[in-house]
């Protein structure tokens, strides 16, 4: 088998459906590749739109369902389960185009031991397709983003696949990234290899959940600082002096407070519009850089 699809989903019927429709809905040829699903615990209706999939896959479909660990076990448990010579990583909330995965392939032809990395276009709809054509508007520097990458199953495994020690949200993509850069495997990038990501406009009521999210990711970018302690880690995770104490001051002068006043009801349904969503990312950050120095804080505690 030459490919595998692998995905983690939790707590996302109403998408996950779309999306493996679309990877069943492949130009490769059925036999060469396959779909490997890792529900991580979910508590919803899943379990039921994964039941009405396997009616309809095209093509090999394995599903592992798990207590809920977090990504990078998820993420391991579906690479256990992989057969494809290449595995191609997607989110839940991804949609590959029909050419996706002979796109990948054609790239892993051309360069057989490289990281291949595909186009990824936002997208507030999944019912509502931009067209299909990526531009450098589109662009991410990110080297290793599971929400469009593909690499050699045999180099991921020498790598020793994702540290499991990130139980929560963000980075462990990264992390793996690093290993692999540090092994030297060179990346290549394919526009054509294309999948459509799902980004709503963020409503009212979901903002204490970007909140939350965004301490999560402070936690996980201490760790990835302990792990890799570069200068790559610093540009990407913000970890530094001069912006850590630049959002001291901005909590010392009470902007958080000012924002939270700006974002109004967080119990509305109803989308932001252009100035509460601008109020509720900059208390997104101000929450991040709170529980960085938090969690940095901790850290030093813990290795005294």
């Amino acid at each position: 088998m030459l490919a595998t699809i692998q995905l983690c989903t939790y707590n996302r019927p109403h998408l996950l459906g779309r999306v493996l429709d679309a990877c069943f809905e492949q130009t490769a040829p059925a036999g060469d590749y396959e779909v490997v699903l890792v529900d991580d615990g979910s508590r919803d209706e899943t379990a039921a739109v994964i039941a009405a999939a396997r009616g309809r896959a095209t093509c090999a479909f394995t599903v592992i369902s798990q207590a809920n660990a977090g990504l990078a076990k998820a993420r391991n448990a579906g690479i256990a389960k992989s057969r494809g010579e290449r595995i191609i990583f997607i989110d839940d909330d991804v949609l590959p185009v029909p050419a996706f995965v002979a796109e990948h392939l054609r790239s892993h032809r051309a360069r057989p031991a490289a990281i291949v990395r595909g186009a990824v276009i936002n997208t507030e709809s999944f019912e509502r397709l931009p067209a299909p054509n990526w531009t450098p508007a589109n662009y991410s520097a990110n080297y290793f983003w599971t929400t469009n990458v593909s690499l050699p199953l045999a180099t991921l495994r020498d790598a020793g696949n994702f540290t499991e020690d990130f139980q929560e949200y963000g980075w462990e993509d990264i992390e793996l990234g690093l290993r692999l850069r540090a092994a030297g495997v060179k990346g290549v990038f394919n526009r054509f290899a294309l999948a459509y990501h799902y980004k709503p406009r963020p409503r009212a009521s979901d903002v204490d959940g970007m909140l939350r999210q965004r301490r999560a990711q402070a936690r996980t970018a201490v760790q990835l600082h302990q792990l890799h302690p570069q200068w790559r880690v610093v540009l990407a995770t913000g970890d530094d002096p001069v912006r850590r104490g630049l959002h001291r001051v901005l909590r010392a002068l009470g902007v958080p407070r000012g924002l939270l006043r700006a974002v109004g009801d967080r119990n509305a349904d109803e989308p932001l519009n252009a100035r509460r969503l601008a109020a509720a990312r900059a208390l997104a950050a101000e929450a991040y850089y709170e529980e960085l120095d938090r969690a940095r804080r901790s850290a030093a505690q813990s290795g005294a």
